[in-house]
């Protein structure tokens, strides 16, 4: 087995969505996801603390991708519309990713014990929304209002994308649910 490798961390996630698909997260263990990766144990642990780990391997990224997203739209604009712009912004740039992300939904979604970190990861999310609205010069308190709403948005939106059929693109979905929640709330 290689010494070293640069896209290991890459390798390491393929096997292991293969393997997780196959044989369930339960059944699968991280000496099994090393060997289908050509790689060692020892390797897997350099880049992760724990199997959970290599489901989330590109939600490292997605907060701050967000933050600059925001960053970018106009700052004149109110804190609702940094928010809906920045999702916006997130989904065409995760429209390509429509079959890993659905993959790796599928097996967060089947096991108990994932629940908690995909949990985690919406935090982190909501988190980096906040603090963007907040470098902006949104009030505290709207600024985590905000977050949250954007977060439980983003997340309907990723369902209602996933689940519904390939023609609606991402970046629809999110306006729909956007819409949704706007009429929900009286405008």
């Amino acid at each position: 087995m290689p010494r070293w490798s640069p896209d290991a961390a890459l390798r390491l996630e393929n096997a292991a969505m293969r393997l997780f698909e196959r044989q369930g997260f339960a059944g699968t263990t991280v000496p099994q996801i090393a060997e289908a990766a050509g790689l060692t144990t020892r390797t897997f642990f350099r880049h992760f603390s724990d199997k959970r780990d290599v489901l989330f391997l590109r939600d490292r990224e997605f907060p701050p991708a967000v933050a600059d997203f925001m960053a970018a739209v106009s700052p004149e604009s109110s804190g609702s519309a940094v928010v809906r712009e920045g999702l916006l912004a997130a989904c065409r740039g995760l429209q390509e990713w429509r079959e890993p992300i659905a993959r790796r939904r599928r097996i967060v979604r089947s096991e108990p014990a994932l629940h908690e970190r995909d949990l985690l990861r919406s935090h982190h999310l909501g988190r980096a929304i906040e603090e963007a609205l907040t470098h902006r010069g949104t009030d505290a308190r709207h600024a985590r209002t905000l977050a949250a709403i954007a977060v439980t948005c983003f997340e309907l939106a990723m369902d209602r994308w996933l689940e519904g059929s390939a023609e609606l693109s991402f970046e629809e979905a999110l306006a729909s649910v956007w819409e949704d929640m706007r009429d929900g709330l009286g405008g």
